[in-house]
């Protein structure tokens, strides 16, 4: 920006200075980086991106900073540059077009960077002389257009830059929508049509293939995002929604193209529309081959859509089946052999030619012909080689589409001075109504002239330029088809005038290399089952398939609502038909089923074993120890413990439901009453063993019987009144599980329910605390301590179950109930008959009257 702000001091000093009587103007600092001259009346400059890497030199702020310089040859750019310089030879041998006027060039590499393109313009426009000595200083010694820069972005900065001047900016390669703004590019002009057409025309595409998801990649600059917002705006309109929108870094290509890959491979979108250079995509491409990511379809924007760099077979299996918006192309007579005819023998010291033949046959040039290798590597060059023996992009004039824009663009301005010189006084465009003279020929006036243009070129194409600046809209469609031999080629499958899309559909080969459409839909149609809902904040054309809630059917595609199915049925899987739903309850053919009705035989067993086990040693001290009636009572109470689990399993009934409550409430009653009855005793036993104590006679066995009778009977006088009044009922419960109808007992009468089960634990606590109290009482078989063990379990068990039974869903509320019953069922039968079992069967010398008694007796002496 230094060197633009010393270009622009000079050439303003030039002019303000006009009425000083001696002036010099001196150019303070030369642009010295190589370029293409060629003298003549009226010069063209022009910009072309020969090189397209910088090397950036180091700083260290102790003295001016070199220019840095450009490296990476660009072959299709230098043939560009070539066909201005074919293009102004061809009118300079045209007598008819510029009579007597010799059009010269001066031509800079812009390098594709900002600074570049700034200090190649303002050398183009001030000119090289150190001093001007004409008097005053108000000459012009520059160039009077520039053709150039290829990129938007630069063209932005130097339309800017120039306007005041007047300077026309015809530009080959620029197509941002927003350089057709008039009031702020009043000096643009280009021969390539504008990005607002390119949308349009890739919007069409995407409605003529019923594309809906297409995902967006640009590069960092003003072309790709402007290109980008152009696009998304005719998206608009014609429907489609955007998937996503990503810019290449220039910077930070690798890191980017990582990002971006990852993007896609997420992303549901197949068509991807690429806005950037060739260049910059390109490290994209590699990392989507690396990956082996083939199967997205590229719409390529005219940047890249004949690249020669991105056709390569590294990268072939990715950009095959591109379809792509390419400017028309024509063929201009004679440029190849003019390409092919250069040579660095005719241009000494031209530092591009040089390049270009040291690239082209991989060779170095030297002073003199030597066949010798030098200290690169590389053989020197002959002299002898030819380009018309090369193949490259340079010599491959096979799609000269930007290169026709070149040729265009020189033409322009050719007939823009043939217009002006053709004037006459009097009739003229100036004040007083004169004419230019040609010869002390002022940019701003050619600038009047290049928006007046209009003419047709050799092969009949018609150039002018709109109000805008801008040409006709007219593009090829080409396809990226695999020849036999492997190689992208790129064949024209349509075309697109104004506004006129014609494309031959069965001449495309996709990515996929087959000719079915790929589909890249933002939501596909919903099936019956579902139901469309528009997604919050996302375009209308995106919708999700919502499936439909459980109960609830579509039996159309598309459907907008879903409906309710009747209360006894529910949704099928597909949500397409209502259907009966399924009963379910805890029955004896399910694994569960079968495995308690397995727990509650054996515990019925077991009890039935330990009363023949009784009933064999009944007149032994053990058995007969506190009341062997009481014990057979509680084992028959314990069977029917076991066996009342069996009236929860199966498919509930009105009989069921009444009995299983019923026998579980009465028959765990008489078993807390039989243990309660045996506690009472163990305690008054040794209360009758003190001298004076009688206590024993007012609780004898019928007493006892009568205990446990009166205990029961009142349980059973609850149990008839809550049958009697709310009796449980089969209940089919719906709201559990959704497409299940939960077949299960409710209890009728909470309290009821609540009284029998209360009932219960009242006679459990009290067993417990008068166990507990008699735990310590002398005896070597303290039959108390084990009921204590036993009690514990009861009411842990019981205690437990309460939360366990809430939770439990459908039919383990029974599974639950029933495990409670046999656990408890199994604690009470463990903790009371082990123990004497133990000692009937392995320990029998312990089984003696001696022997339970020795503690009592013992302590009493």
């Amino acid at each position: 920006m230094a060197l633009a702000v010393i270009v622009l001091s000079v050439y303003f000093g030039a002019s303000l200075a006009g009425g000083a009587s001696e002036t010099k103007c001196t150019l303070l600092k030369a642009f010295t980086q190589p370029s293409i001259f060629q003298d003549g009346d009226i010069i063209l400059g022009g910009l072309f991106h020969i090189n397209f890497k910088v090397i950036v030199n180091d700083l260290s702020y102790q003295m001016a900073p070199e220019l840095s310089e450009c490296e990476n040859f660009n072959f299709r750019s230098f043939r560009w540059a070539q066909t201005m310089i074919y293009a102004i030879e061809e009118i300079n041998r045209d007598s008819t077009l510029l009579p007597n006027i010799r059009l010269g060039y001066k031509i800079h590499d812009s390098c594709g960077k900002h600074p570049f393109s700034l200090r190649g313009a303002f050398s183009l426009i001030s000119g090289q002389k150190q001093t001007q000595t004409k008097l005053p200083c108000t000459g012009f010694s520059g160039v009077h257009a520039i053709i150039g820069d290829p990129s938007s972005t630069q063209t932005i900065t130097l339309s800017r830059t120039l306007a005041p001047f007047g300077i026309p900016v015809v530009s080959y390669y620029a197509t941002c929508a927003c350089l057709s703004n008039r009031k702020e590019f009043p000096n643009f002009f280009r021969t390539i049509p504008s990005d607002f057409y390119q949308a349009r025309a890739m919007a069409q595409l995407a409605k003529r293939f019923s594309w809906t998801w297409i995902g967006t990649i640009s590069s960092d600059d003003e072309y790709g995002r402007l290109a980008t917002q152009t696009f998304a705006e005719e998206l608009l309109e014609a429907n489609v929604c955007m998937a996503f929108s990503e810019t290449v870094s220039k910077i930070y290509p690798r890191q980017d193209a990582l990002r971006i890959v990852n993007i896609i491979k997420k992303s549901l979108a197949r068509v991807i529309v690429v806005f950037s250079g060739d260049m910059d995509v390109e490290p994209l491409f590699l990392e989507l081959a690396e990956q082996n990511i083939t199967n997205r379809q590229f719409l390529a924007s005219e940047a890249w859509s004949n690249s020669p760099v991105l056709s390569n077979k590294e990268i072939s299996a990715v950009t095959r089946g591109v379809l792509g918006i390419a400017i028309q192309k024509a063929e201009i007579p004679g440029l190849w052999d003019f390409l092919v005819s250069l040579h660095p023998s005719k241009f000494p010291g031209n530092t591009f030619v040089e390049r270009l033949w040291e690239e082209s046959f991989n060779c170095r040039l030297a002073l003199e012909n030597v066949t010798v290798v030098s200290s690169s590597g590389l053989h020197f060059c002959n002299g002898s080689e030819s380009l018309s023996q090369v193949q490259n992009s340079y010599t491959d004039v096979s799609q000269l589409r930007i290169t026709y824009n070149v040729y265009k663009a020189v033409y322009a301005h050719a007939h823009a001075l043939h217009d002006l010189q053709a004037c006459q006084n009097g009739s003229g465009p100036l004040q007083n109504n004169t004419c230019a003279d040609i010869f002390t020929l002022q940019p701003w006036q050619l600038l009047y002239y290049m928006t007046k243009v209009h003419f047709r070129t050799k092969v009949g194409d018609q150039v002018y330029f709109d109000e805008n600046g801008d040409p006709i809209a007219a593009y090829d469609i080409i396809n990226w088809q695999m020849s036999k031999s492997g190689i992208l080629e790129f064949i024209n499958v349509g075309h697109i005038n104004g506004s006129e899309l014609y494309i031959n559909d069965t001449a495309i080969i996709w990515a996929d290399g087959t000719k079915k459409v790929p589909q890249s839909v933002c939501s596909t149609s919903c099936p019956p089952g579902t139901r469309k809902a528009i997604r919050k904040g996302e375009p209308i054309c995106c919708f999700d398939c919502i499936v439909c809630a459980e109960g609830e059917i579509s039996e159309t595609a598309d459907s907008l609502q879903c409906i309710k199915c009747h209360l006894e049925f529910w949704s099928n899987t597909y949500r397409n038909e209502c259907v009966p739903r399924e009963i379910e309850f805890l029955s004896f053919q399910d694994t569960m089923g079968i495995t308690l009705t397995a727990v509650t035989l054996s515990g019925t067993c077991l009890t039935l074993a330990i009363g023949v086990v009784f009933l064999y040693y009944k007149n032994t001290p053990i058995v007969r120890a506190n009341n062997s009636e009481l014990s057979f009572l509680l084992l028959i109470s314990l069977g029917l413990c076991f066996l009342c689990s069996l009236f929860f399993i199966g498919q509930p009934s009105e009989w069921s439901c009444i009995v299983r409550h019923a026998a579980f409430g009465v028959s765990f009653v008489l078993c807390i009453s039989c243990i309660l009855v045996k506690t009472i005793v163990v305690l008054m036993a040794f209360q009758a063993t003190l001298p004076g104590n009688d206590i024993m006679k007012w609780f004898g066995p019928s007493q006892q019987r009568g205990s446990v009778f009166v205990s029961t009977l009142i349980q059973v006088l609850i149990c008839v009144i809550w049958l009697a009044t709310t009796p449980p009922v089969v209940y089919k419960n719906n709201g559990i599980q959704s497409s299940k109808i939960i077949l299960e007992c409710t209890v009728g009468s909470a309290a009821a329910f609540g009284c029998v089960l209360g009932y219960i634990g009242l006679l459990g606590a009290i067993c417990f605390v008068l166990a507990f109290l008699a735990r310590n009482l002398p005896d070597n078989f303290n039959e108390a301590k084990f009921i204590t063990f036993s009690m514990l379990i009861f009411c842990a068990v019981w205690i437990t179950f309460i939360p366990a039974y809430v939770s439990s869903p459908g039919k383990y509320t029974v599974a639950v109930e029933i495990f409670a019953i046999l656990s408890s069922s199994y604690g009470l039968l463990g903790c009371i008959f082990a123990p004497k079992c133990y000692i009937i069967l392995l320990r029998p010398d312990q089984n003696t009257k001696k022997h339970v008694m020795g503690r009592a007796v013992s302590s009493i002496k």
